[in-house]
């Protein structure tokens, strides 16, 4: 089974990209996340890797933290949930984030998620509630401004992650464009209202 891979990035998409390791290149799914925190093509990459082998397909899914591989694996675990369905949700939050949210059983959260219904996030927080912990600590470079808590964890970025979302965005072009607003915005991106982030988030959507 292929768990890592060190190589030159090919090709760069928001749903995969391809490696290209001694000549060979290998195409690998990925989250939203994840591409947000690539390299630029021709760069060296390195990804952490899970393996799907199936009788029709073998499959590779690639995540830059072993975080997000993990809590991939564990969202697998879940009845009705897929690979498919677990990148989309590793798209819109990060390891922690999510798991704070099973623990405190936050169903409008969890189907704030691309794919993920009522029932899928009661599911979640049944199955995952003991394993939830594990995940917990925050991810510092998900800290706005190098400092604070992590986006996922700040009530106006979540507000305006759904008003987005009920604008018709999907949950991945809504987060892309929040990163965005993190990156422009750094030093003020903390104290910015929800108004001031959907206002922000708008320009590069439209």
């Amino acid at each position: 089974m292929i768990a890592s891979l060190s190589g030159i990035l090919l090709v760069k998409d928001p749903a995969r990209i391809v490696i290209d390791v001694n000549g060979v290149g290998y195409d690998v799914q990925i989250s939203s996340r994840t591409y947000d925190r690539l390299p630029g093509v021709g760069d060296e990459i390195f990804v952490h890797v899970h393996t799907s082998v199936r009788e029709d397909a073998i499959t590779l899914y690639g995540f830059s933290e072993s975080g997000d591989r993990e809590m991939f694996l564990l969202l697998n675990t879940v009845s009705g949930i897929g690979p498919k369905l677990a990148l989309a949700i590793l798209s819109g939050i990060s390891p922690s984030g999510l798991c704070e949210a099973i623990s405190l059983k936050n169903i409008s959260r969890l189907t704030a998620l691309s794919g993920v219904g009522k029932k899928t996030a009661e599911r979640m927080c049944m199955e995952l509630k003991d394993k939830a912990g594990s995940f917990a600590a925050p991810e510092s470079d998900l800290e706005p401004g190098g400092g604070g808590e992590a986006m996922e964890g700040t009530g106006a970025v979540r507000d305006a992650l759904s008003a987005l979302v009920n604008l018709g965005y999907s949950e991945a072009m809504a987060w892309q464009a929040l990163q965005g607003v993190r990156k422009h915005h750094a030093e003020s991106f903390g104290a910015m209202k929800v108004e001031e982030l959907i206002r922000e988030a708008l320009r590069s959507l439209n």
